[in-house]
């Protein structure tokens, strides 16, 4: 129990810093004040293109080397002797921690800064490809290019995809094709370049040498200059108001309860500012369709040569098949972001993403009908193409549900999402193939999936304008003079005659009726 001095101590602390507030209020308007007038727009131009050059390389580095991790697949089991399923957890662990730690890098970002929370991962990610060339068994790899490089991915990939969207605005879909297509790009260069490494040098010598090439991380987290938009004028407020409550819990007594409470509220209200968008079932639903359209998308990219070989093609002529899948890919990735934000489908950007889910979901129901290269070529080609166009646009249609202001915090959970569905589906659709001996079941599951996914977007967006446009007429019918505007989830009816003793609208709440 604290003695008498203590106590009094501790209370003139609490005391003086109560009378300071005051004085702290004027601070934090001032702040608020010059933070409005540095707040600019996206300037769709000038020092966003390095943005959009720094996302390109962020997504080489993370997302192209994970997927030539799969090259190390045959020597990895050569060298530790171990069978197909233990030696391809490795490749699963990595890709599914950079999803699950996608809300982590959100977090970094906000708190720190975009740049800081690059070069981390980038550094984190170094070390774990090095520490990974001295590994001794699949446990130490498990480790190190699993959870180590795996996590690194993640503070670098959702941060760097959220800054080009601040960047952006007219030209928002053109700059996420060209900075997603880093993927397509660096799988295709960086695929023949590894596997001379491991040629040249063993799969040690070139796990090291990708160690270095990925610290190219931090020259990119460098490029991440923050910017402050109109949008965002009320988040340095907010963040100038944690910072402050951080610094006025130092100067009272660290062990006092109602520091530690205090300390513990501050950190629940910054959360909650920032992951408010979880509340909106526009949200919900977006999350729950990721959901299926991970788990569909996932299975071709690891059964697709099996497939094609299970029908009379050649090795030579079904790796040919995957060449073109992510050739493709990277014109969907551009092309399709240029369409969507010419002025013709520029409102419609939402509409072309469920198109392009939709179809890939297509594509797979007749997969199984296609059982000749002439017939797979053409498939390639479609698939490979929504699928860029969609990956393209998953960041859009996002911003487009909660804005620029969440949309880092936002891709992380987005993001996170992707991890189960990229863990589990190719199991699943291997024990089918296991069950039924054919890929059909397993194709049309997927396909399926996508499609339902299209569907519950399409039709949550049809469910919210029929219920606007019925508030809308319900009320013009009730008062001719009442105009009807929207604020979240809440209908208001605004007179537009103005109040003769205050000269304000006035606005009522329509009883009853609500957007969600």
């Amino acid at each position: 129990m604290p003695s008498g001095s203590h106590w009094t101590a501790n209370s003139s602390k609490i005391i003086t810093w109560l009378l300071e507030q005051p004085g702290k209020e004027e601070k934090r308007k001032t702040m608020a004040k010059v933070n409005r007038a540095r707040s600019t727009s996206p300037p769709d131009g000038g020092w966003g293109w390095m943005i959009v050059a720094g996302c390109f390389l962020v997504t080489i580095c993370t997302r192209a080397v994970t997927r030539c991790i799969s090259i190390f697949f045959v020597e990895f089991q050569t060298y530790f002797t171990q069978d197909y399923a233990q030696t391809a957890w490795i490749h699963s662990i990595v890709d599914c921690v950079t999803m699950l730690c996608a809300p982590l890098g959100s977090v970094v970002s906000n708190h720190l800064s975009c740049q800081v929370g690059i070069m981390l991962g980038g550094l984190l990610a170094s070390t774990g490809l090095i520490l990974s060339s001295f590994a001794t068994s699949l446990k130490h790899l498990y480790l190190t290019l699993g959870v180590l490089t795996g996590l690194g991915f993640a503070l670098c990939y959702s941060p760097a995809i959220a800054m080009v969207g601040k960047y952006f605005s007219r030209r928002k879909a053109l700059a996420y094709g060209i900075a997603m297509s880093g993927s397509g790009i660096g799988t295709f260069i960086l695929a023949p370049v590894v596997q001379l490494l491991i040629e040249q040098f063993s799969w040690r010598g070139a796990l090291l040498i990708l160690g270095g090439f990925v610290l190219n991380l931090c020259v990119c987290g460098a490029l991440m200059r923050p910017i402050t938009l109109k949008d965002d004028h009320t988040t340095p407020e907010q963040n100038h108001v944690c910072r402050t409550q951080k610094e006025d819990i130092k100067r009272v007594s660290p062990y006092s309860s109602l520091t530690k409470e205090w300390a513990q509220t501050c950190l629940c209200c910054c959360l909650q500012q920032e992951y408010s968008f979880l509340l909106m079932s526009d949200f919900v639903v977006l999350a729950v369709s990721i959901l299926f359209m991970a788990y569909g998308c996932s299975p071709l990219f690891v059964y697709l040569v099996p497939y094609a070989l299970s029908v009379g093609v050649s090795h030579q002529q079904a790796a040919f098949l995957m060449s073109i899948l992510g050739v493709i890919d990277i014109i969907g990735n551009i092309t399709f972001g240029w369409l969507t934000d010419r002025r013709c489908l520029k409102n419609y950007q939402y509409v072309c993403y469920l198109f392009a889910v939709g179809m890939d979901g297509l594509c797979y129901l007749c997969l199984p009908m296609l059982q000749s290269l002439p017939l797979l070529v053409p498939f390639s080609c479609t698939f490979g193409y929504f699928d860029g166009a969609y990956v393209t646009l998953i960041p859009v249609v996002t911003t487009e549900i909660v804005g620029t202001t969440s949309l880092s915090s936002a891709l992380g959970v987005v993001y996170f999402l992707h991890a189960v569905p990229y863990l589990v589906s190719p199991p699943i659709a291997g024990w089918l193939v296991d069950t039924t001996g054919s890929y059909t079941a397993a194709f049309l599951l997927c396909g399926f999936s996508m499609i339902f996914s299209s569907v519950l977007l399409g039709f949550a967006r049809l469910l919210k304008r029929m219920r606007k446009t019925q508030l809308q007429f319900i009320a013009k019918e009730s008062d001719p003079k009442l105009q009807l505007w929207t604020n979240g989830s809440v209908a208001y009816s605004v007179a537009r005659e103005l109040d003769q003793k205050h000269g304000k609208p006035v606005a009522t709440a329509v009883p009853g009726y609500s957007l969600t």
